[in-house]
């Protein structure tokens, strides 16, 4: 391993001021991802900031109604917190399915918006990956992709984004808290990740320097139905190969109110806009869901071995959806 400089930060400031927006600097929250990439020499940092004495470990109720969850939180304390499993029962869901019991309980809310993809290819320094050194091509687009993207990919890479937990923030129109050399500003959860495009290097928009310091629910969607679903290839600890969540209102037997985003299936969280459109206001009859979800998974593009992801994903969300609106009947 690579020698390194480890820095125990007191403080925002002294965090920010030590990791110099320099790029070799990395932050660290429960290390759940970043210490196994420096094992596999994927990351070989030359400072590594601890940002774990951070006071940014609490769950808060807003004036407003909603949540702001910092992002020192640990992913079983977030799943168990009695307002998240009753206002927004979907981003528990998603985080329950997300890794074993001692991860969660290490993993931080931070740190699983910015884990990186499991792509075997981009785990592999022997192998070619744009996007851990970008022009040296995509080992999986000729090579094994079966858990890859079927949305969004482009020719530099076709690797997928392995959050749960981002794929419920999606949903829930959540937003992201960043704080950095140039200040603070807030970024919605459906704009936090990048599709590949041109520069696949590139995961998310936080830029150098910048820290994940909370993550805020909105009342809006407080209360409102939801859930998350996952199919894998094993029962649990195991990555999805096609995952929802979705938000459902009814009211007077129409749609108010409709999210839908998948997991699994690019290189961000998809959040379903057409499926949506052609929802809002409709009644939410099997055929209409169906339909709707069809015209999302039609922008599609499967690779050689991934196809199956596309009718997996379809019966999932119809799956999901269909269970809300017979709740809301019920």
């Amino acid at each position: 391993m690579k020698p390194f400089a480890y820095v125990r930060a007191a403080g925002l400031p002294e965090a920010i001021a030590a990791h110099g927006a320099r790029p070799g600097s990395r932050y660290l929250g429960g290390g759940t991802n970043l210490v196994d990439l420096m094992k596999l020499g994927v990351e070989a940092p030359d400072t590594v900031v601890d940002l774990t004495g951070l006071p940014l470990g609490t769950v808060e109720e807003t004036p407003d109604g909603g949540l702001r969850i910092g992002s020192g939180v640990r992913n079983s304390d977030l799943a168990l917190h009695p307002l998240v499993r009753t206002r927004y029962p979907a981003l528990s869901q998603a985080l329950l399915a997300g890794a074993s019991a001692q991860l969660r309980n290490v993993a931080t809310t931070g740190g699983n918006l910015l884990q990186r993809t499991r792509c075997p290819y981009f785990q592999d320094v022997a192998a070619p990956c744009n996007k851990r050194e970008p022009g040296t091509g995509c080992g999986a687009r000729d090579g094994v992709h079966r858990d890859h993207a079927v949305l969004g990919h482009s020719a530099q890479c076709i690797a997928t984004h392995p959050s749960d937990m981002a794929v419920a923030l999606a949903a829930l129109d959540a937003a992201v808290e960043l704080r950095g050399p140039n200040g603070a500003r807030t970024v919605p959860a459906t704009a936090f990740h990048r599709l590949p495009g041109e520069h696949p290097e590139q995961d998310t928009v936080v830029e150098p320097g910048e820290i994940v310091t909370a993550v805020t629910l909105p009342p809006e969607r407080a209360g409102l139905p939801s859930r998350y679903r996952k199919a894998r290839d094993r029962a649990s600890y195991a990555f999805a190969l096609a995952s929802v969540a979705a938000v459902l209102d009814i009211a007077e037997g129409r749609v108010r109110h409709v999210a839908l985003a998948f997991g699994g299936l690019a290189h961000r969280p998809w959040r379903a806009g057409t499926a949506e459109e052609r929802l809002l206001g409709a009644a939410p009859t099997e055929s209409a869901v169906r339909e709707a979800v069809e015209a999302e998974l039609d922008r599609a593009e499967p690779l050689r071995d991934n196809a199956f992801k596309v009718p997996l994903a379809r019966n999932l969300a119809c799956d999901v959806l269909g269970s809300l609106v017979r709740g809301a009947r019920s």
